[in-house]
C-alpha cells in the first residue's frame, strides 16, 4: 500500500502522526515530512487509513488499497 501526501495542503495539525507515528513522519515544525509517495509498512495499512482520515485538510490520499 502507498499513500501520497500533498505537503501544500498540510497545515501541521499532526493528527496523522498521532494516529500512526510509524507511518507518518513529521518535520521539525510539525508538518508531514513526506515528499510525495510513502510506502506503508506491511501490517500498518489500517493505521495509514486512519491517519489519512484524521487529516482535516484531506492532504493524504490512499493510492493502493
Amino acid at each position: 500500500m502507498r499513500v501520497q501526501v500533498d505537503r501544500g495542503l498540510c497545515t501541521g495539525h499532526a493528527r496523522c502522526h498521532a494516529v500512526a507515528p510509524d507511518v507518518y513522519e513529521l518535520d521539525d515544525l510539525g508538518y508531514n515530512a513526506a515528499d510525495g509517495t510513502v510506502v506503508v509498512p506491511t501490517g500498518r495499512e489500517e493505521a495509514a487509513r486512519l491517519g489519512a482520515a484524521a487529516c482535516p485538510e484531506r492532504a493524504i490520499h490512499i493510492l493502493d488499497a
